[in-house]
């Protein structure tokens, strides 16, 4: 417990989750005495990181950051703004169908965030938003053109999906490709991509990267001394004994992640949480594991668009100059309506494994 409370106390005075998680864990080593485990500290925060797996993480956000160079992100914009951009309100559509086809090649929350704020915030204020301007119609001509030019641009996903289900490569491996199919699409095809802004690149994607990474070896010793101080254990017997039935289980599971979600980014929380409650949920009450793992995802992902953190607010005031408290509230309608779905995917599971059986 005064572990808890040193870690909410750290957490709200502004240092960073990273090292709150890394703090919090000292402060147990110290509190319970057991100091023979700082030997262990250094070696357990390289083991968090130690994974083949974890490499596809650098390597999306390289992807991000060359299709932004390479004028790949402007031209899905482009292709997205060919179909609703005359819409009242269009560009905000765009920027939801662009994000939509973007985040299916970086797949990281707050890298997304960075470089679709450059790209779409400055167009937005040009044209005038918030008045939920309407962009001029595109001709039949014009938005076939514009189709022709961004499709070498779906190139990247369908390289990246294809090459792990065709069973050519792994998820850290097609990472890989898709970055060098990125490269390609960007010197050869939309012509933007500069060899020579190579190194700015990969400085920035080895920024985001160690955000992440860091985070993740912190979370890494905190599990670990969760699972030292038996924590799931206890946690397993106060759950077992409120929760009666699945339903209610997931019910408690999604109040508990939410409230994790909103001081602990999507990675480190997956570490921390899964290892206490899967078992739970698939031994105690026999929950489908990929039913769970959506709920899991799916809390955890609301926390980067909920306070006290709220990482992607963060990120984006950085990059656009907005408040991050004024951005909560306006997609706090969002919120609640994903926090319904929550509760729906908890009552009705074929909402979420239907279609895989």
């Amino acid at each position: 417990m005064p572990t808890t409370f040193f870690f909410c106390g750290v957490m709200l005075v502004g240092v960073p989750i990273g090292i709150c998680l890394c703090l919090a864990g000292l402060a147990f080593i110290f509190s319970t005495g057991a100091t023979v485990l700082l030997q262990s500290f250094p070696s357990q925060m390289f083991a968090g990181v130690d994974s083949y797996g974890l490499i596809a993480i650098p390597l999306f956000i390289l992807i991000g950051e060359i299709m932004n160079s390479g004028g790949i992100t402007r031209r899905l914009v482009d292709l997205s703004m060919a179909f609703v951009g005359s819409i009242k309100g269009g560009l905000a559509y765009v920027n939801i169908l662009a994000n939509m086809l973007v985040s299916s090649i970086i797949g990281s929350a707050t890298a997304q965030v960075a470089i679709m704020s450059q790209v779409m915030v400055p167009e937005m204020e040009k044209q005038g938003y918030d008045n939920y301007p309407r962009s001029a119609r595109k001709t039949l001509r014009e938005r076939a053109t514009t189709v022709i030019q961004a499709s070498p641009t779906l190139l990247i996903p369908v390289v990246i999906v294809g090459s792990i289900l065709g069973g050519v490569a792994n998820p850290t491996e097609a990472a890989a490709v898709g970055a060098l199919a990125a490269a390609l699409v960007g010197r050869y095809v939309t012509k933007e991509f500069d060899l020579r802004t190579m190194p700015a690149i990969l400085l920035r994607s080895a920024i985001y990267s160690a955000i992440v990474l860091f985070l993740v070896a912190a979370a890494a010793v905190f599990s670990w001394l969760l699972i030292y101080g038996k924590i799931p254990q206890m946690v397993a017997a106060w759950i077992q004994t409120i929760a009666h039935s699945p339903v209610e289980f997931l019910l408690l599971a999604n109040v508990i992640l939410l409230i994790i979600g909103t001081v602990i980014d999507g990675i480190p929380g997956l570490i921390m949480t899964v290892p206490i409650l899967l078992p739970i949920a698939t031994e105690v009450y026999h929950i489908d594991p990929r039913h769970f793992g959506v709920v899991i995802v799916i809390n955890l992902v609301l926390g980067l668009m909920s306070p006290p953190v709220g990482l992607s607010f963060f990120v984006a005031s950085a990059v656009t100059g907005a408040k991050p408290g004024k951005m909560f509230m306006v997609t706090l309608p969002f919120f609640l309506i994903s926090c319904v779905a929550l509760v729906l995917l908890s009552l009705f599971p074929s909402l979420s494994i239907g279609l895989l059986d």
